[in-house]
């Protein structure tokens, strides 16, 4: 599998590409139709350069992602609602530009939020409960790995419980699309809806991997980090979470570009996780993936490069495992090269030598001088000419002269 660089997000009846600064959304419209919207779409890393440094580009990635995301899920949630479109359809510019700037302002409200909560839930949450075992568990080290344990549970179960929400299963399996559309194109295949399906809907590089790197992350973290102050210890799992985020995101840049038993081994929980947070998607949702692949990402010649690749590797497998062939000429004597030399000559030595064979059948040995001399041959009665003819060939060419 190959890297190909292409990122994906799903999003409510539909999927998000982006390849470096362009990306597209793909939306399945209530009336079958697919919305496709391209635009360009610049990062954290674009803006300044010290944001592409290793770690600092994770935490820089990790906030792209979510204002992406949300901006996203608002774009997917507002084709949804059909009467909306046709009221803003009497609106004037000016009315539009108040309504975008209210729901602006609404998705960073609801991002601030949404972040305090997971804060709340999947970091100080374990925390006061590891620390309420203060008393009983006396090793700060195995307190740090109990709160670890915690917080991989919660998520565990809050994924598990989302699942089952129906407009939640239904992203997951547009989730699944994304991934098999990307796993489809890494595999050197066509883009099409069949080589699509029979993909795999886990992939290394995938959010929820990124999410449970940040939690193991975390313990290592929290078991060897030992403060004595709680207060103290409560605001450093706070403030470095974007350490932990930026050393998990270099993992997963690793895992995602590299295919090796450590990579894979490493990956393994991630892709166990991600039978929870992807499904099966239908051919329609593998058309909105393949919609939203095709308007960021030239999969055409990246196919025929990872094709290319193939077959040089093939080549070289192949020849490295037929080396016989190439040694063989060297393993001859002599008269065996000067027979080789001289083919003509070895056909009238033949002739000759089924002549003598016919005017004295009787003979049962003797030495026949060819223009290769001190090659002997072995002649027998006249019942067993076709395979005396045999025999003086095989003699010629493998017999050493004497």
């Amino acid at each position: 599998m190959k890297y190909s660089g292409i990122g994906g997000q799903a999003v409510l009846e539909g999927v998000m590409m982006r390849n470096k600064d362009q990306c597209a959304i793909a939306v399945r419209r209530p009336d079958g139709e697919i919305e496709l919207k391209k635009q360009e779409c610049k990062s954290i890393r674009d803006k300044y350069k010290f944001a592409g440094l290793p770690v600092i580009r994770g935490v820089a990635a990790f906030v792209d992602s979510l204002r992406m995301g949300m901006e996203t899920l608002n774009y997917s949630a507002s084709l949804m609602e059909e009467e909306e479109e046709k009221k803003d359809a009497d609106e004037t510019e000016e009315t539009r530009e108040k309504k975008e700037k209210k729901e602006s302002l609404l998705m960073g409200l609801v991002m601030v939020l949404a972040v305090i909560v997971a804060i709340a839930i999947f970091v100080i949450a374990p925390f006061l409960v590891s620390e309420s075992l203060r008393r009983v568990v006396r090793s700060a080290q195995l307190r740090g790995l109990i709160e670890g344990v915690i917080r991989v549970v919660l998520f565990v179960l809050y994924v598990k419980l989302i699942s089952l929400m129906k407009d939640i299963k239904r992203v997951f399996m547009y989730h699944g699309a994304e991934h098999k559309s990307i796993n489809c194109i890494e595999n050197g295949l066509e883009l099409t809806v069949e080589n699509v399906r029979r993909q795999k809907t886990q992939h290394k590089r995938c959010g929820t991997s990124f999410l449970l790197v940040v939690m193991f992350v975390s313990i290592l973290f929290f078991m060897f980090i030992v403060v004595r102050n709680m207060w103290l210890r409560m605001a450093l799992r706070i403030l470095l979470i974007p350490v932990i985020a930026g050393i998990s995101y270099e993992f997963i840049r690793y895992a995602g570009s590299h295919d090796n038993v450590v990579s894979n081994i490493l990956s393994k929980p991630g892709l166990w996780l991600q039978g929870l947070t992807t499904a099966e998607p239908d051919d329609p949702m593998i058309e909105v993936a393949i919609a939203s692949v095709n308007a960021v990402f030239d999969w055409k010649n990246f196919v025929a490069e990872v094709r290319a690749e193939e077959k040089t590797a093939n080549r070289e497998t192949a020849g490295q495992k037929s080396p016989e062939s190439e040694r063989e000429p060297k393993i001859v004597t002599d008269a065996t090269k000067a027979v080789l030399s001289e083919p003509k000559a070895t056909e009238k030595t033949e002739n000759a030598e089924m002549e003598q064979k016919r005017e004295a059948p009787d003979v049962t040995k003797e030495t026949a001088s060819t223009e290769e001399p001190g090659i002997e041959i072995l002649a027998i009665d006249d019942e067993s000419e076709e395979d005396d003819a045999i025999l003086n060939a095989l003699d010629r060419y493998f017999e050493a002269p004497k």
